[in-house]
């Protein structure tokens, strides 16, 4: 889908705009102007919602779970116009993937998925200080916020990349969209004390290209840094399936139509970059926030055989390789001791017990059923970090519903 709102200057929050134009030529004027772009499909939703009410969510729901024609009368102008895009699948879509999931991601053993994954997806949206600025405005304590995301991340991805989770009605597909609404709402709720002029839309565009790439290029980088190295065709594989999770998600098809691979990501990733401002103290604070939330849940883990402030040393580790030490230095990630640093053994250790998972036709198999059985350390991070009235709300939470 196209966006079309094109604004008359370029926000403040851009930076170096000249020298992105030099490097990146129309390139870098596309991006600008998906700064103030949202998502007009969901956006209609979320009016036509607040204007007919409970009458509106239950059709909008019906439409989700059973389909447009199970509706039998014609729904609302904009309800319509959503599911009719939902449900037209673009033809580069392969119906065999959606029905196998993301096998890239299921091969991957669910600690490290949470660890290299959900971290790194989250360290990304809160590189943006847009993004993070946003987030950070919340009644709630940081570490009671952080372990909510963490663990609605974690709910949300893990729906995703089951097999058939992202066919009409099943859990993944319902989650990606409530996702997407969950932006939507956002964007409705906060521009009404937002500086556009300044930061642009909240979650955005670009903001959602950012979580994207956060579970695609960020995920992998932080996966290879621990040893766990995949295929050119598994790399094409992800970056597939991945693409038509962008398309649940409403994501602009120019930002992701050309990226196939590792390579293509980078691009996007470089050119986001290169107009967006250094990560500031929001920043910092909610990727700290993060991290000793996935800390605390991974060492109350049952069979946890590190303690809390190894598991922080060790995901330090994780995402400054991840993101580089340039990027890891704005984010404020800690150097990790030498004496402590987990990784080179760690690494070792991974490439060769991934040698033997992909040595035969059945031990990948055998490591994607073994990944679907088990749960990853921060779907139990809001049980660790919230009261009785908290927990109660994250059992019932909406895929997404804390933004990008």
């Amino acid at each position: 889908m196209d966006a079309k709102h094109t604004p008359r200057k370029a926000p403040e929050r851009v930076v170096d705009l000249d020298a992105a134009r030099r490097r990146y030529g129309t390139r870098a004027d596309h991006v600008v102007t998906l700064l103030t772009a949202g998502d007009p499909l969901a956006d209609a939703v979320i009016a036509e919602l607040d204007f007919y009410g409970p009458r509106a969510r239950r059709a909008l729901d019906a439409g989700l779970r059973r389909g447009l024609p199970s509706l039998g009368r014609q729904p609302s102008a904009a309800i319509g116009a959503l599911l009719k895009h939902l449900e037209t699948t673009p033809t580069w879509v392969d119906p065999l993937l959606l029905h196998k999931g993301d096998a890239v991601s299921l091969s991957v053993p669910p600690m490290w998925f949470g660890l290299c994954s959900i971290t790194g997806a989250l360290a990304h949206s809160y590189a943006s200080p847009a993004t993070a600025r946003l987030l950070a405005a919340t009644d709630r304590p940081a570490d009671m916020a952080a372990a909510l995301r963490l663990a609605e991340m974690g709910v949300w991805a893990r729906q995703t990349i089951r097999p058939g989770g992202l066919l009409r009605g099943r859990p993944g597909y319902l989650a990606t969209v409530e996702l997407r609404l969950a932006h939507a709402r956002m964007r409705a709720t906060t521009l009404t004390d937002w500086d556009r002029g300044s930061w642009g839309l909240p979650i955005g565009q670009l903001d959602m290209a950012r979580t994207w790439l956060g579970f695609t290029l960020i995920a992998f980088q932080a996966l290879t840094a621990v040893g766990i190295d995949i295929t050119d065709e598994e790399e094409r594989s992800l970056y597939q399936y991945w693409s038509y999770v962008a398309h649940l998600l409403g994501l602009d098809e120019r930002l992701y139509k050309d990226v196939v691979d590792h390579a293509g990501a980078r691009r996007l990733q470089d050119l986001l970059d290169a107009t967006t401002d250094t990560p500031d103290e929001n920043s910092t604070a909610l990727t700290a926030a993060m991290v000793d939330a996935q800390a605390r849940a991974m060492a109350g883990a049952p069979g946890a055989v590190l303690s809390e402030e190894q598991l922080r040393h060790l995901i330090d580790s994780v995402l400054r390789r991840a993101f580089g030490e340039e990027w890891g230095d704005r984010l404020g990630i800690p150097h990790v001791p030498a004496a402590t640093d987990l990784m080179p053994l760690i690494g070792q250790l991974n490439r060769q017990a991934r040698y033997w998972q992909t040595y035969s036709s059945a031990s990948a198999p055998e490591a994607r059923r073994r990944a679907l059985e088990e749960s990853g350390p921060e779907l139990r991070t809001a049980a660790h970090s919230c009261d009785a009235s908290c927990r109660r709300t994250a059992g019932a939470v909406r895929p997404g519903a804390w933004a990008a």
